[in-house]
């Protein structure tokens, strides 16, 4: 193998893998260090460059950072990084202080479509440049999504006013309760560029018999949500079922439970394991005595004079041909009729644009979504472009913000007259973290600490009021001990080949067994030549040039703790603890404009 090009800024990211998993980037193991170190607000500014709103996603995030976790390769659960991102946001200090100053306004107007998390991104990154940014939603307050879909008991309006407001206060023009009916009329306000962060809005419907007859009631969960989030709609039939298994139907369920509903029942066509509802959010509705019921499949509403009385249900069994493909096919068993009062559908979200004209320059491909790029964000209209559930369908508010970062460099870089298919590298700093001979500048003690539980409200309080949050947080104790648990994967073990006199210490004391001194050879040769299995190939090795006496070093980084005891026990000073921090670029950034390789 040749020696690790360990200056390739991509490097040592994927090595940082709860950043590199994180859709922005965000660099968790430097505010996570901030945070047991009591520096609430630094570690909350971090966040906030990054992923924009840290008390908003402490609370709801999808945490697609925790699965990669080097935590959970040790031991069987993660470091809690999104709860500890929340623990930022709730202990901090005032932080407006910290914040850009509204800037002078640059003579270029920006259009921002829905008030959700891409837009906000996107007018969080460019008003600061001094672009007069204006945000267009139906909704009379800012939040998109975020205020409309999830529930209060998950999260509270205060902080999303509180998060959202950072943005406002940036000098952006909200115009809420204007929906954009027209992209045409749009674009004939001569805006130097339009944003569509409009989500994917419509809920699916399901089409069997007796959805038209009863459909007093049966809701399209998004849309039943928003009302019950809007005041609406305060109270349900005492028997509910909600038909589907993703995040949405978890919170239709729980908020029933809270708006009268004594008998709420989940079914779902799949497998509980399959289900697309996160596993913490099946949890908690689980805990709040509510059933799932799996590989049952709707056919039919059953009503008696429009009045709805129940739900029939085939059930079904998964099957998979010769590619491993699955199919549910009937399992046999006889139909199942359960009765309800009230259905709610949450099968799916769709994206719906029937305010863009078919003549406005912007294609839309089969599926009737518009044609953007996947790195620029640009459709197919030069001035406008696309970021959230509005480009690519439904994800969730980590992805938005993630698009919202991008497309904000883009607009920038196309109002600044330059190429927008350039994307500048991320800023990278290297910073030896040796205080002493055997002294580092963190924390390197491994914890040997299970994952701390985030507690919980009582459950007969917490369904009693649908605004009550379920979740308290962590307190500062509890925050300690779970930040603790962080492995400073960012802090990396730097390797001199000119120093190493090949003792093989570092080996010897290395409690994973992760470096071995061997012959080089092809990488398959060498995965089976180390002192412990290497399994995982897509977890790079770190290769040495030849040592003095022709072998390599190779480490690798699947299962390193990053410990430092390899640089504690090198006589020679071969090895080194050195901070790997990488910040990712957005609008206004100054770093060289290079085709990034890291993200």
């Amino acid at each position: 193998m040749k020696p690790t090009d360990i200056a390739a800024p991509d490097y040592f990211h994927k090595v940082v893998d709860c950043q590199w998993a994180c859709p922005a980037h965000t660099p968790v193991p430097e505010y996570i260090r901030l945070i047991a170190q009591g520096r609430y607000s630094d570690a909350y500014m971090i966040n906030w460059k990054s992923n924009v709103f840290p008390g908003i996603l402490g609370r709801t995030c999808d945490r697609p950072c925790e699965p990669a976790c080097r935590r959970g390769r040790v031991e069987e659960t993660p470091v809690a990084i999104c709860r500890l991102k929340r623990v930022a946001a709730d202990f901090k200090d005032d932080i407006k202080q910290r914040l850009p100053r509204p800037a002078p306004k640059n003579g270029k107007r920006v259009a921002l479509v829905g008030g959700g998390p891409a837009s906000l991104t996107v007018a969080r990154d460019l008003a600061p440049l001094g672009y007069h940014c204006t945000v267009f939603d139906g909704d009379p307050e800012a939040g998109g999504m975020m205020r409309t879909q999830i529930p209060k008991f998950r999260l509270p309006n205060s902080v999303i006013d509180e998060e959202t407001g950072y943005i406002l206060g940036l000098g952006v023009d909200f115009k809420g309760g204007q929906r954009i009916e027209s992209m045409k009329s749009l674009l004939a306000e001569k805006y130097d560029a339009i944003f569509v962060g409009s989500g994917a809005p419509r809920g699916r419907e399901l089409d069997i018999p007796g959805r038209k007859e009863a459909a007093g009631n049966i809701h399209i969960g998004i849309e039943w949500l928003a009302n019950v989030s809007f005041g609406h709609t305060d109270k349900i039939g005492k028997r509910v079922i909600v038909l589907g298994g993703g995040n949405t139907a978890m919170d239709c369920c729980r908020t029933a439970r809270r708006l009268g509903g004594e008998k709420v029942t989940v079914v779902v066509r799949s497998g509980f394991e399959e289900m697309k509802a996160s596993p913490w959010e099946k949890e908690d509705a689980i805990h709040e005595d509510i059933p799932i019921l799996n590989y049952m499949v709707p056919v039919a509403f059953k009503h008696v004079a429009g009045k709805l009385i129940g739900v029939t249900f085939q059930h079904v069994k998964a099957e998979f041909d010769a590619k491993g493909r699955r199919n549910l096919v009937p399992s046999g068993d006889p139909d199942q009729t359960i009765p309800c009062d009230d259905v709610l559908v949450a099968v799916g979200q769709e994206n719906a644009f029937p305010w863009i004209e078919q003549d406005c320059g912007i294609e839309f491909d089969k599926w009737h979504m518009p044609k953007v790029d996947p790195a620029t964000f640009a459709s197919t209209n030069p001035k406008v472009f696309f970021g959230g559930d509005a480009a690519f369908g439904p994800k969730n508010i980590i992805w938005a913000v993630a698009h919202g970062h991008d497309a904000a460099l883009s607009i920038h870089k196309m109002l600044s007259g330059e190429d927008i298919t350039e994307r500048p590298l991320p800023d990278v700093q290297v910073s030896s973290q040796k205080m002493g001979i055997h002294e580092w500048s963190y924390d390197n003690d491994i914890s040997i600490d299970k994952r701390f539980k985030v507690p919980h409200r009582d459950k007969v309080i917490a369904l009693k009021d649908i605004r009550t949050e379920v979740e308290l947080g962590y307190d500062v104790k509890l925050a300690l001990g779970e930040a603790h648990r962080c492995l400073n994967c960012d802090v990396q073990t730097v390797f001199s080949t000119s120093l190493c006199i090949e003792c093989d210490a570092c080996a010897d004391i290395c409690p994973m067994d992760c470096i071995t001194f061997t012959d080089n050879g092809e990488e398959s040769d060498l995965r089976h030549r180390l002192k412990a299995p290497s399994p995982h190939p897509d977890q790079d090795l770190y290769v040495s040039s030849d040592l003095k006496t022709g072998r390599v070093m190779v480490k690798d980084e699947d299962v390193c703790l990053h410990c430092g005891l390899c640089a504690e026990r090198c006589p020679t000073g071969a090895w080194d603890m050195q901070k790997y921090f990488i910040e990712m670029t957005h609008a206004g950034s100054t770093c060289p404009t290079k085709s990034r390789s890291a993200a």
